[in-house]
């Protein structure tokens, strides 16, 4: 205990550093599946920022031509619709594929309005029908038409073009063609980043050469013929930051060719003038699907608008420099470190990683926003939130570890509930010991014959023999709810009530019980010690029930927690007067009458102590009422206090029969015999008529 409180800021530094140090691990370990949870979580978080986070604005001038389900079936048309439409008589003669002449007619329909750019993402890879007129229209408008070409990965890297008819070889170095591949994460499959330019060589995992050949996207031609130089020319994957979802819907491509359509939507071609048409398929049938952060099951030709949209406005994403990382990771681990430390105060702790976690996560999204920059996230809140959670269990257990050490060195000289008291309602308590009155049940116990013990027996025997007589007994005061006050000597001074009342009569029940068992460990205390050799004690003890002042009472080098009042006094001359009256238990009227219905009560005597003016009646304890007490004695009982009735009533005479009857039975009885001492006394001599069976005592 001693040795973790001493070296408490190391053991901090060690659990931070062992957090943080699996955080690092799993940067270079990442296929280890808890090492690498922080990094694979902060991919999740990244997904987040792209989707809530601020998206790349979509240019007004892309328009998406669809091959959806109403353009592949096409809507039910009538003989005059169909005859004369060119277009529309190529599309019913056979399912798609059509005839490649409908994408001739779609060229010339579109740039007669004015389109600035067709960009096909579909690969006319098989002869067809109709090749020679979309050659001549691919011809015709070469520097205003894409098409797409793609490397089929699943069989070797294998380019498949447009067919020799459409575009002659070498198709992939031809402007108007460019790949519509996009290579998706290994890890979740899901589509973060376009590759604008490849070679050859990349393609087939071989390292870089100056003879390899450079391959262009489909978004990077359609680039380049909009006039836009800013394309990236290297051959990495740049990070999209995407537009929104929706920000590119499909139009039905059939409803260019179907004239009332046309001129309601497209206000005769009009509509198009200028505008970058991307003609691909959106039918689900057609299994051009992507998966992105955004959506499982975003258009392949979305896709190309948004690499298309990133570029113009280079919204790329950025990653964290992995230098940047670890430093990041590092610095969370120290800040837990510190916070934990030096701030030493739980609640205060967990509010500042709360503090920082909100800050750090506020940061992260102002730097997607304004930066592109994914700021690394998860892996640092990781090492902060793991070092500190765990720096802070440390922190309690040592706190808990800690508060049982003072507990039990406090229960070694202060009343166990106290000590709970203080520590677990510092601020009630600490309030009280200003000084409050409160009702409570006090006791005072002292040895008889220890004196003597004392001046005989071995010093280092005596001490053990009252430790153990003063350890059973306190053990008695607290199972029973009692506040040690104070130990003076072999004498013991306990309260019910002070420190957390269960109520008046309670605290008093609880009092008497504590006494009948103190008187029962006494007995077998002696029992044991004249079965060692050594000389049994005696015991009185004094109960009073009343109203004190409980407070702080002392100097200002050292306080004592206690109660002061005329009951602690009457408690403790009723202690010493158990000498005179030959009884172990002494108790005051108010005590007497909280406890009758759990304690069977004798009457001993009215008296009037040291400082007082009024006398007192007091009582003694035959035995609790749930124990076994001789019945004979309880019935014969009843004789007794008639015959105390008697004497105080005066009648001497009847008295002395009541308690000589009472002796037949009980010879031994010492209250017994001292008042039939006295009602023969008194009936030779009656006392004076101002008499009232009361004894005064002089001395404490």
């Amino acid at each position: 205990m001693h040795w973790l409180s001493r070296h408490r800021l190391l053991i901090l530094a060690l659990i931070c550093f062992f957090w943080t140090g699996l955080i690092f691990l799993g940067h270079f370990f990442p296929t280890t599946p808890f090492l690498s949870a922080p990094w694979r979580g902060e991919q999740g978080f990244e997904d987040l920022l792209r989707q809530e986070g601020r998206k790349t604005a979509p240019p007004r001038d892309f328009v998406f031509l669809g091959l959806d389900q109403s353009t592949l079936q096409l809507p039910p048309l009538t003989a005059e619709e169909i005859a004369g439409n060119r277009a529309f008589e190529l599309m019913t003669a056979r399912p798609f594929p059509w005839s490649r002449e409908v994408w001739a007619l779609l060229l010339d329909r579109l740039f007669a309005a004015g389109a600035r750019l067709v960009i096909f993402d579909l690969v006319f890879s098989p002869p067809n029908d109709g090749d020679p007129a979309f050659h001549a229209a691919l011809d015709r408008y070469r520097d205003k038409v894409v098409v797409g070409a793609n490397f089929d990965t699943e069989n070797g890297v294998q380019a498949v073009t447009p067919n020799d008819v459409l575009i002659p070889p070498p198709q992939l170095l031809d402007d108007r063609i460019g790949y519509v591949n996009f290579w998706p994460d290994t890890i979740d499959g899901k589509t973060r980043a376009a590759i604008y330019r490849l070679t050859d060589r990349q393609l087939a995992g071989l390292p870089s050469h100056p003879s390899e050949q450079v391959y262009e996207s489909l978004s990077a031609r359609a680039l380049a013929k909009m006039g836009y130089t800013n394309v990236p020319r290297d051959f990495r994957g740049h990070m999209l930051r995407f537009t929104a979802p929706d920000a590119f819907e499909p139009r039905p491509l059939y409803e260019v060719f179907d004239p009332k359509l046309w001129h309601a939507n497209y206000a005769d071609g009009a509509f198009f003038k200028d505008k970058i048409v991307l003609v691909g398929p959106s039918a689900q049938v057609m299994h051009d699907m992507v998966d992105t952060p955004l959506s499982p099951s975003t258009l392949g030709p979305v896709v190309h608008l948004q690499a298309m949209a990133a570029a113009m406005g280079h919204e790329f994403l950025q990653p964290t420099p992995p230098e940047v990382e670890l430093a990041l990771v590092g610095a969370a681990g120290l800040v837990a470190w510190s916070l934990v430390s030096f701030l030493r105060r739980p609640l205060l702790c967990v509010g500042a990683l709360i503090a920082i976690m909100a800050i750090y996560l506020g940061t992260a999204r102002l730097f997607y926003d304004k930066t592109g920059l994914l700021l690394l996230t998860v892996p640092v809140l990781a090492a902060l939130l793991l070092s500190g959670s765990f720096s802070l269990g440390f922190e309690y257990a040592l706190e808990r570890l800690e508060k049982v050490r003072t507990r039990r060195t406090l229960e070694r000289y202060v009343s166990k509930n106290l000590v709970r008291e203080i520590l677990e309602n510092p601020d009630s308590y600490y309030s009280t010991l200003r000084g409050v009155r409160v009702p409570v049940t006090i006791l005072f116990s002292d040895l008889i014959g220890f004196t003597t013990l004392a001046e005989k027996a071995d010093p280092e025997a005596l001490v053990a023999q009252l430790n153990e007589y003063l350890t059973r007994m306190t053990s008695v005061i607290f199972s029973n709810g009692g506040t040690l006050d104070k130990f003076i000597g072999d004498a013991i001074m306990a309260v019910w009530g002070n420190v957390r009342s269960l109520g008046t009569a309670q605290d008093a029940k609880n009092c008497a019980r504590a006494a009948l068992a103190m008187r029962r460990e006494l007995r077998q205390l002696n029992q044991k010690w004249r079965g060692e050799g050594r000389m049994g004690l005696g015991m009185g003890i004094g109960i009073n029930q009343g109203e004190v002042i409980v407070g702080n009472i002392g100097s200002q080098e050292r306080m004592d927690p206690t109660v002061i009042g005329d009951s602690v006094n009457l408690a403790s001359r009723l202690e010493g007067l158990t000498r005179i009256y030959g009884v172990d238990i002494l108790v005051g009227p108010s005590a007497a009458e909280l406890v009758r219905d759990e304690v069977y009560l004798r009457s001993v005597a009215r008296v009037q102590v040291k400082g007082k003016l009024k006398p007192t009646d007091v009582f003694t304890f035959v035995g609790a009422r749930d124990e076994t007490v001789d019945p004979e004695f309880l019935k014969w009982l009843e004789t007794y206090e008639e015959g105390l009735e008697k004497f105080r009533a005066r009648d001497f005479t009847e008295a002395k029969i009541l308690f000589s009857r009472f002796l037949e039975f009980y010879p031994d009885d010492l209250l017994a015999k001292m008042y039939l001492a006295r009602a023969l006394e008194y009936e030779q001599a009656p006392p004076e008529e101002a008499w009232e069976a009361v004894e005064v005592f002089e001395k404490k």
